[in-house]
């Protein structure tokens, strides 16, 4: 199974920001120039989150995630206010591949089903912000991070794969802009519960970074925002090195 790297644009108010730990949100750049970029770099995968479209209760910028959708080749996922299988279906006509629901999937858990017997599983994401709160223990929470749901990141994750989803990403709250590292422990303990792709997320500062993740943490797929939006690292030139350290991936530049 060839792995992905998958660079990220957080989107608020029409613009890519970043923060850290989901606080001190800060302006970074256009989405659709960052898209255009990492389409031409060779990430293997892009993702468009609009972070703000479910707690303020509104539906998602359809006519960006088009303009996105237009200038990219690859494969594209968003999220972000996704509530309905209307939501859905909008999104995936915008030009979306797949779609990541996230916080309709706490409240009303049979989205998933319903989207996954509707769309195709290989169409639906289940996302998930998880905090750590005890040892060797992940709650997930929701709302930007601010509240804790209760529900236990790992037994979450095996209810999103028995729903229907083609798919997970693990977003760790702790990590988040950090740049020390993704979750390690946390991403271990899903990619051995589920059977289905994990993709980490929160964390990523270096390329060594990538390979620890890839490799000891098995997770199918590397998140990442700010190390790319930054510059601190070129996908192209991440890609070059994870083949040097024997990763395989799914495209080269």
């Amino acid at each position: 199974m060839k792995k992905r790297i998958i660079p990220c644009l957080d989107v608020d108010k029409g613009r890519v920001v970043k923060g850290k730990k989901f606080q001190n949100i800060q302006d970074v750049a256009d989405p659709i120039a960052l898209a255009q970029k990492y389409n031409e770099e060779g990430a293997d995968e892009l993702v468009f989150y609009d972070i703000t479209a479910s707690t303020e209760n509104r539906n998602i910028f359809i006519d960006l995630v088009e303009k996105i959708a237009a200038v990219t080749s690859i494969p594209f996922t968003v999220g972000g206010g996704i509530r309905t299988l209307k939501d859905i279906q909008l999104v995936l006509q915008a030009g979306a591949d797949k779609v990541s629901i996230n916080s309709a999937a706490i409240t009303n858990p049979s989205i998933i089903e319903e989207a996954s017997k509707r769309f195709g599983t290989s169409k639906i994401v289940f996302a998930m912000d998880a905090k750590q709160v005890g040892a060797e223990t992940w709650n997930v929470f929701s709302n930007g991070g601010k509240k804790d749901t209760k529900i236990d990141a790992v037994e979450w994750a095996m209810t999103g794969e028995k729903l229907g989803a083609g798919e997970i990403v693990v977003n760790s709250i702790d990590g988040d802009g950090e740049k020390r590292g993704y979750n390690l422990a946390l991403t271990q303990k899903i990619v051995e519960t589920v059977n289905i792709p994990v993709v980490a997320s929160g964390g990523a500062g270096e390329e060594i970074h990538f390979t620890t993740i890839l490799q000891k943490g098995k997770a199918d797929a590397a998140l990442a925002a700010s190390v790319f939006h930054y510059g601190e690292i070129k996908i192209s030139d991440l890609k070059d090195y994870l083949i040097n350290q024997n990763i395989p991936l799914r495209r080269n530049t």
